[in-house]
């Protein structure tokens, strides 16, 4: 019997899960403790989100301002952290088809199991801000293909966004589809899908599954998963959920201790110092320091 190797086995499940279109729920992670809390709520996969990264380590708008390298490094980070398969944001490629096939060697040695390009105009914006630009079909599918040869794993997927919805409407954002799929796109992704009736529609239109975007607060009605698995989605991400639930907390917390003067260890406020222990495996390293320690057996 041949090896295969945990990475491929689990891309292969992971890719399995997706055909079977099924609604799998992923939220965001911007960091690796933000993925344990993932993993740990019991989530399927999650999603390394570029505008979390670039909200969460650089205070910046979500506007192109994260290159590959820190992209790498995140992802490298978050694989170490969990066993979930892991959908990496990676923008618009950080170039041109050749700049992908880069991207994708890098992104697959850092351990991801999915890899999603946009066609955007470099710098990218966010999917749910106003005044975004599209690159031409040709150029994306020359990206496509570039990012499906430079694969190794013939299970790690490729996911292809289109914002042209938002610049030459939906149906320009179909026949895009289409072609990213004969490109060989493994996921589709049609971003700011604004109305019920094309987010009902769109799974019907393609073999490909599809992923949804809920941006909370933004342009795409919010459905709840069970509509979204009938309709026939494969994903349903909720990027940067974890990321507004953070920020929420801290400013409770900070606010708290601005106004009082001290802070407790409140459960509704901070988490309790053990849960965060038991979050980042301190256990796990006492049991080794005492395993490793001088004169141990």
């Amino acid at each position: 019997m041949s090896y295969v190797s945990p990475s491929a086995a689990r891309r292969a499940a992971f890719r399995e899960r997706i055909q079977a279109r099924q609604a799998v729920l992923m939220p965001g992670a911007f960091n690796a403790m933000s993925a344990r809390i993932i993993e740990d709520a019991g989530f399927e996969a999650l999603y390394l989100t570029g505008a979390g990264v670039t909200n969460m380590s650089l205070g910046l708008p979500d506007l192109g301002f994260v290159g590959l390298h820190e992209i790498a490094e995140h992802t490298a980070r978050v694989r170490d952290a969990v066993s979930l398969p892991l959908v990496v944001d990676a923008d618009t490629g950080f170039g041109n088809a050749l700049n992908v096939r880069h991207t994708v060697r890098t992104l697959e040695r850092c351990g991801a199991d999915v890899i999603q390009f946009e066609d955007q105009v470099m710098p990218k914006k966010c999917g749910h801000f106003s005044g975004k630009a599209v690159v031409e079909t040709s150029e994306m599918v020359g990206k496509l293909r570039a990012a499906v040869d430079a694969r190794e794993d013939p299970n790690l997927q490729i996911m292809a966004r289109t914002d042209a919805a938002a610049v030459h409407g939906i149906e320009a954002a179909i026949e895009r589809g289409h072609r990213f799929i004969e490109a060989g796109a493994d996921i589709l992704f049609i971003e700011a899908t604004e109305s019920i009736e094309d987010i009902e529609r769109l799974p019907a239109l393609f073999d490909t599954p599809q992923l949804i975007n809920i941006v909370i607060g933004g342009k795409t009605p919010v459905q709840s998963r069970q509509r979204l698995g009938e309709l026939g989605y494969g994903l349903v991400l909720y990027a940067n959920a974890a990321l507004q639930g953070a920020v929420v907390g801290m400013q409770r917390a900070l606010g708290l201790l601005r106004d009082s003067g001290r802070l407790d260890e409140d459960p509704n406020i901070v988490v309790p110092f053990r849960e965060r222990q038991r979050l980042v495996d301190k256990p796990l390293y006492d049991r080794l320091d005492k395993e490793y320690a001088a004169g141990g057996s």
